[in-house]
């Protein structure tokens, strides 16, 4: 990993993070949000660190596992770093489904925090 930029090092190990807590135990994903944190969750717009995590930890379902597809990352010109992230979730005994997230991570006081995330299931309407 030492030959990768550093902000494809950071936003590698901060994605890792995000789906392990996501996938283990959603309320510790306060951590990574702020009061000026934004969420777009299939449309719906939530703002703050606790709006956030009330929304995520009220989804719908006990067990949930991403695998991720694919991740990029872009460093921004005010020191931002943007990931987009592409894979597959299972939630219960749900069948599989593709997703995509994006993710604007911000340094504050030395520590990586998410400023903007938005999320997407990949479902088409064929009708």
């Amino acid at each position: 990993m030492g030959d990768k930029p550093i902000w494809e090092q950071i936003g590698s190990s901060f994605i890792q993070h995000y789906y392990q807590l996501f996938d283990n135990d959603r309320i510790q994903l306060g951590a990574i949000y702020i009061d000026a944190s934004c969420l777009t969750w299939e449309g719906q717009q939530f703002q703050g660190n606790a709006a956030i995590v009330e929304k995520l930890s009220s989804l719908p379902f006990q067990k949930i596992q991403h695998s991720i597809t694919a991740q990029d990352h872009q460093p921004t010109p005010d020191s931002c770093i943007i990931s987009m992230v592409v894979g597959q979730l299972k939630a219960d005994e749900d069948p599989i489904m593709g997703f995509h997230q994006m993710f604007l991570l911000k340094n504050i006081n030395d520590a990586w925090v998410c400023t903007n995330d938005m999320f997407r299931l990949a479902l088409h309407n064929f009708g």
